[in-house]
């Protein structure tokens, strides 16, 4: 019975490791929007500071529950567009630029990806 539960334990290990991983990237990328500094987040054509967008997805990602197992379907379902209206989410820098939220958070993830695989970051998008 013991032995049992040792093995359940330890086969479980990875799958809790993957969740966390994908928890820690999933963070990585509401951080990266909550730190844009001058940014104008567009949603359902309505403008919001990086805070208030953070928040937003945030939300999103609590009442999504477990359809979101992975960082890439949190961009998906909590950061891509309105699941409301189906209008894309846009960010809108200081320079003017403007860029789908899902671009920018593909980007965001792939520099998490290289800084973990030990390789230099992209410069930032914004």
């Amino acid at each position: 019975m013991i032995a049992a539960m040792v093995l359940f334990a330890l086969l479980a290990l990875p799958a809790f490791a993957r969740q966390d991983a994908e928890q820690q990237r999933i963070a990585y990328l509401i951080d990266s929007v909550a730190t844009l500094q001058g940014a104008t987040f567009i949603r359902n054509g309505t403008g919001y500071d990086a805070t208030q967008a953070a928040d937003h997805m945030r939300l999103k990602l609590r009442f999504a529950g477990s359809r979101v197992k992975t960082a890439e379907d949190f961009i998906t379902y909590c950061a891509t567009g309105s699941s409301m209206s189906g209008i894309k989410y846009t960010i809108r820098f200081q320079d003017g630029r403007v860029v789908d939220s899902a671009a920018f958070l593909l980007s965001k993830l792939a520099d998490y990806a290289k800084v973990h695989d030990g390789q230099a970051p992209n410069p930032p998008v914004h």
